[in-house]
Formats: structure tokens, sequence, C-alpha cells
């Protein structure tokens, strides 16, 4: 019979502890959250009168200022106690000498704690016994965690052990919450700065794409000079390796300290450039849409511009046809692949390779991707795949 009841205790204990952990967790996925303080610590007591199987529980906030214990957050008090109850903070105080030993307070039975003075608030919900716990903030108390029941009761080492678990997470939302607002005080501070700051950066964009305008204007100039047609040829690719980059410039956004560029958009607009100078060729652009540094976010718009310039020079043989464009993030881990495909003639694997591929698998080193190229008699294709870093 005894070891039968053995067996009865060591179910319920191991059941009371895998409530404790699965209820951990849920504390631990609510400090994560973005909650407000109030209610992030109002979802921490219901948690723990969970645990606890208790139907009184709350969380104490020491104020400074007053030298006492707020009654910060509970659950099954009376209407107008949360918010309003203070606590002194005293040693004859259960939360008082938590509070002020960092140590925890155990009273089964409060009939039986002559050292101890209870709270009228207590003994109007006709509380019989307690357990707390202080919450602790880098090595000091914020406050305290309080269960209290109406019976008396021989809290657990479970129980405390489960309590200190929760303290420990309550404090680390607490002060999570704490420093995002510190952060948001400072943000505002320094939003005068950081909006003089968008007004410089936009001001050197707008300088930046002068400069452009006036090294595709000299070559221009340089052209009109020129009457050799492999002289011209050479001059509009470097025009219009030119305006590739100066498109990824006009994509910054100042917001993000013209660092970053939207992608899908800028290969959108070099597209669209790009057709426009094009007869009974189309341009088919389907991208999804990818944050990427400036610095990387060009060789991808110059290899784009050297695979379309490749398929409408050697393609389709002075017909029509269509170049389809594809931007696809989520590609491997962490990658993306950018294709540029037609529906050409194709070209000869063992032809001799032209400056265009190579130029396109140098770009593509800069930024740590891998080129495949693919030709059959429907067509050619182009491809790299490579890392988003932001």
């Amino acid at each position: 019979m005894a070891g039968r009841q053995d067996l009865e205790t060591a179910h319920a204990t191991n059941d009371k502890l895998r409530r404790h952990m699965r209820i951990l967790v849920d504390l631990g996925r609510l400090a994560t959250q973005k909650l407000d303080l109030e209610g992030l610590l109002q979802q921490a007591v219901v948690q723990v009168a969970r645990a606890v199987e208790i139907d009184h529980v709350k969380i104490m906030r020491y104020r400074r200022e007053k030298a006492d214990l707020l009654l910060e957050a509970g659950t099954g008090w009376k209407h107008g106690v949360v918010g309003n109850a203070r606590f002194p903070i005293d040693l004859r105080s259960p939360p008082g000498r938590a509070f002020q030993t960092g140590e925890p307070v155990v009273i089964p039975d409060t009939a039986q704690a002559p050292e101890f003075t209870i709270s009228p608030v207590l003994q109007e919900h006709g509380i019989l016994s307690l357990a707390n716990v202080p919450v602790l903030l880098d090595g000091a108390a914020w406050g305290v965690l309080e269960v209290d029941g109406t019976a008396p009761r021989d809290y657990s080492a479970e129980t405390l052990n489960f309590m200190h678990a929760a303290s420990t997470t309550i404090g680390v939302a607490i002060q999570r919450a704490q420093i995002a607002k510190a952060e948001t005080e400072a943000l505002a501070a320094a939003a005068a700065e950081t909006h003089s700051r968008e007004v410089l950066l936009a001001e050197m964009q707008h300088r930046v794409k002068n400069n452009f305008q006036i090294i595709l204007a000299m070559i221009t100039i340089q052209k009109r000079r020129l009457h050799e047609d492999a002289a011209q040829r050479a001059l509009d690719h470097i025009a219009n390796r030119i305006n590739a980059i100066s498109l990824a410039h006009d994509q910054l956004n100042p917001s993000q300290g013209l660092r970053v560029v939207n992608l899908a958009v800028y290969l959108q607009a070099l597209c669209a450039t790009v057709e426009h100078q094009l007869e009974d060729i189309a341009i088919d652009v389907q991208a999804d849409e990818i944050d990427l540094l400036i610095d990387r976010a060009v060789p991808l718009g110059l290899v784009l511009n050297e695979a379309v310039t490749n398929s409408v020079k050697h393609a389709f043989g002075g017909g029509g046809g269509t170049i389809s464009v594809r931007l696809m993030a989520g590609v491997g881990r962490g990658e993306a692949r950018l294709s540029v495909s037609d529906n050409g003639r194709g070209i000869d694997p063992s032809g001799p390779r032209g400056s265009g591929l190579r130029l396109i698998q140098s770009l593509a080193m800069q930024i740590g991707g891998q080129v495949e190229q693919h030709s059959s008699e429907k067509g050619m294709t182009i491809s790299v795949q490579f890392p988003i870093i932001t």
C-alpha cells in the first residue's frame, strides 16, 4: 500500500514539474513579445496562478518616491485593488522582508506567524497562507512576486523553484521593456538631428546623380567625335553600365542612411530603361522584394545589364523576342537567384566565351555569387545565385 502511495506521489510530482515547465516556456515567450509592461505583468500573474493552482497572485513594484510596494499586476483581487493597493517594505511585512533581504518568504499559516504583520488587503480577501520571492534586476530587487492562498498551505520546494524561475523571467522582461523605453526616448531626443542628417544625405545623393549626368554627357560628346562603329559600341556599353550604377543610387532610401536598395524596384527600373532602347524585344520582369546594400546591388544591376545586352546582340538575329528576368528570394539558405532568359536561338557551347560572360562571372564573385549558363535551341538562361546580406 505504501509503495502504491509513493508511486502516486511521484506521478503527481512529475505532473506538477511538467506543468511548471510548460508555463515557464509560455512566460519565456511573453518576455520576447512586444507588449507594454502593464500587459506583460498582467499576463504573467495569470500564468503563475495556473502553475501554482492558486486564485490570488500579485506582482508588486517598489516605488522609491513613496518607499512602498505598489500592487502593479494581479489576479483574483477585488475591483480597484490592482494599481492602488500598497504594502510596506519593513521586515514585518512579508513582501517587505523579501524585498529587503532578497530572499523568499513563506508563511504556511498566517495565524502561526506572529512575527509578521498581515496586510488588511490580504485579511479582506481571507488570505491564510502565502509565498513570495523577489523580482531582481541586475542583482537588485525591483519588486516582489507573491502567491496567496485562502487556506493554510505548505508550499513545496517545487513551487518555490518555479516561482524563482518565473520571477527571473519576469525580471528579464521588465529589463527588456526598460531598455526599449530608454531607446525610444533616445530616438525621440535625436529626431531633429536625424532629420538634418537625412536632408544632408539627400543632398549628397543629388550631387552624386549630377556627377553621373556629367560623365554620361562627356561620353555622349566623345561619341560624336568618333566614327568607328566599334568605338561607338564600346562607348554605348560604358554608358549603359554607368546608367545602371546611377539607377541604383536613385533607389537609395535616405531613412536607411542611403545604404540599402530595394532590389526589385531597382531591377524593374533598369529593365524599363533598357527596353525603351529596343525594337521588337520585350522584357518581362518578375521580382521578389529584397533589400540589399548598394555595394551588392550595383554588381547585380551590372550582371542584369550584361545578360540582357548579350541576349539582344546574339539571341534573336535581328528578329523580335522576349527576355524574361526573374528575381527569386528564399533560394537555399539565405540566398536569392537572379536569372535572365531569352527565347532566342541559343549559343554554341563549344564556341569561345565572350567578354560579357567573363564580366558577369567577375561581378558575381564580388558578391559571393555563382553563375550558371544553360543554352538550347529554345533560348539561353544566365543565372546568378547569391547570399542576401543587408
